[in-house]
């Protein structure tokens, strides 16, 4: 199934949000979210090696007009790679700011659009977009393996305690993607010129597979990671086993 992932907008664009995410970054430094920090760089990280090295490099699947591919996905990698772990992280956290981050991000991709309109107007228009016929099998493989993995894990495991919370886990996923599409679409960036059917279709399949394919995966290595280290980056008092961390998490869901 082809899905056309489209953006357009102006050079303002990359340098408001490049400067928005300098101050996240801060910000989660200076409030001792020094592990969502650190997730949400790697995320960063690893949207760039999957975008530029798989996306770009080996299926040729991205395209760009009016800029360079390099410099354009290092940014959207680090802005959205950013913003989606650190969001993803806080909410398996279940942060105690968390309205207050969310709204955060939430707002600044409404509002960004709108300023780069404001200021660019009917300037040049940077252009990228992807095609999705050549791995969009793999993602689904990987999300329908993810989650069955863990489903079997469930059915075996007697312990409820030591059980996964899948719908909570899924839900994440969709909020956090279904978060970033929908104001990409709202705003002028996603899917420009296209008709109202396909629209829909990118917002929806998006929003299904893209960030939830990947949610297992790092649910695992949230429990892993703070089963030895607290949110500031010192060493927990009395490190816990992983399914130790489960219990723990779980109890801290129903709280």
């Amino acid at each position: 199934m082809e899905i056309i992932a489209l953006r357009s907008f102006g050079l303002s664009y990359i340098i408001m949000d490049s400067i928005f995410i300098v101050a996240f970054c801060l910000l989660l430094f200076f409030t001792k979210r020094r592990l969502t920090l650190i997730f949400a760089l790697c995320g960063g990280i690893l949207y760039f090696i999957v975008d530029y090295g798989i996306f770009h490099l080996a299926t040729g699947s991205r395209h760009i007009i009016n800029a360079d591919m390099f410099w354009v996905l290092l940014w959207m990698s680090l802005s959205y790679g950013i913003t989606n772990f650190a969001w993803i992280w806080l909410c398996l956290r279940r942060d105690e700011k968390l309205t207050e981050w969310t709204l955060l991000i939430v707002l600044w991709w409404i509002v960004c659009p709108i300023l780069d309109d404001a200021i660019t107007g009917g300037g040049q228009q940077i252009t990228i977009w992807r095609e999705t016929g050549a791995y969009h099998w793999f993602m689904a493989v990987f999300l329908i393996v993810s989650y069955v993995a863990l489903i079997c894990w469930n059915l075996f495991q007697k312990d409820k305690n030591k059980q996964f919370k899948l719908l909570w886990l899924f839900a994440i996923g969709v909020a956090v993607q279904f978060g970033w599409e929908v104001t990409l679409l709202l705003g002028g960036i996603r899917s420009v010129d296209m008709d109202f059917l396909q629209q829909i279709k990118v917002l929806v399949v998006n929003s299904l597979m893209e960030t939830n394919l990947g949610l297992p995966a790092i649910y695992c290595i949230y429990l892993a990671v703070t089963s030895k280290f607290t949110e500031r980056c010192t060493k927990r008092d009395i490190p816990v086993k992983f399914l130790d961390r489960l219990s723990e998490s779980n109890n801290k869901l129903r709280c």
